[in-house]
């Protein structure tokens, strides 16, 4: 067989525009490709919703690909485990309550069920803003404005594209990089004790593996935080290379945004 690098060429660009188009209309756009926003698309997609997830880096997986200082096995607790029981990664039980897994293993099998349950991913493209409508205390996140990571990265002026999407996670870890533009732009209230971002407080795991979930909640309409971007919401601590807490944080934000989208 001989190869023809022009139809290769546009088979690449056709498909690429084929599921951008189909994605300009979202249930719920995810920003941030970790283990939270991962798990997250799945559950979603997995429900039948329209979802897609932006990653402004080539790789997915965030910091759960490189387990602790690039030391790639994470642990779970008990009450965590389940999640990675259901898509089929191995754990091994280190000691009562502590589960380890690989985790390429993790990161690659979370990926993969969420892509074949339907998450459109892309990767490489940034989200520099957020689309809002209404006024006062009828405001509302109703899509976003994304850029190409490169084109952000090099500093160009080049003007960005927007989706719609009725519900917005951010789950972009630990800079809550939207959640940041929305509020710095708008000047709006958030669902916070002082009304902004609370900022992450130094690590404490047994806290925090709680916290991540506890503060997994709609923080303005239309958006929702998850994972590390809950606690640096709401003021709460870091909790380091343990994932229990990020993958129940997932679910709970997919449960909360799919009880909205019955309704």
């Amino acid at each position: 067989m001989q190869l023809d690098e022009r139809l290769i060429t546009e088979a690449i660009i056709t498909e690429f525009h084929k599921k951008f188009c189909d994605s300009l209309d979202l249930d719920v756009a995810i920003v941030g490709a970790g283990p939270s926003g991962l798990t997250a698309a799945y559950k979603l997609s997995s429900a039948g919703y329209k979802v897609a997830l932006f990653e402004r880096k080539l790789s997915i997986g965030g910091g759960m690909w490189g387990g602790g200082m690039t030391y790639n096995f994470i642990v779970v607790q008990e009450e965590g485990k389940g999640v990675l029981e259901e898509i089929g990664v191995p754990l091994n039980e280190y000691a009562p309550g502590y589960f380890t897994a690989d985790a390429v293993t993790a990161t690659t099998t979370l990926a993969s069920k969420a892509a074949l349950a339907g998450t459109r991913f892309f990767n490489c493209m940034s989200v520099e803003d957020v689309a809002i409508r209404g006024t006062g205390d009828d405001q509302r996140v109703t899509g976003i404005v994304i850029n190409s990571s490169p084109v952000e990265i090099a500093g160009l002026h080049v003007d960005p594209l927007v989706l719609n999407c009725k519900y917005l996670i951010e789950a972009t870890g630990h800079d809550t990089e939207v959640l940041k533009t929305l509020v710095r732009k708008n000047g709006i209230r958030l669902n916070t004790p002082s009304g902004g971002i609370e900022g992450e407080r130094s690590m404490w795991a047994d806290k925090a593996e709680s916290t991540t979930v506890d503060n997994t909640r709609e923080v303005f309409p239309g958006v929702y935080v998850s994972g590390m971007a809950a606690n640096a919401t709401f003021g709460a601590h870091r909790m380091g290379p343990i994932f229990g807490g990020m993958l129940l944080s997932g679910c709970k934000v997919a449960e909360k945004i799919a009880e909205q989208l019955k309704k």
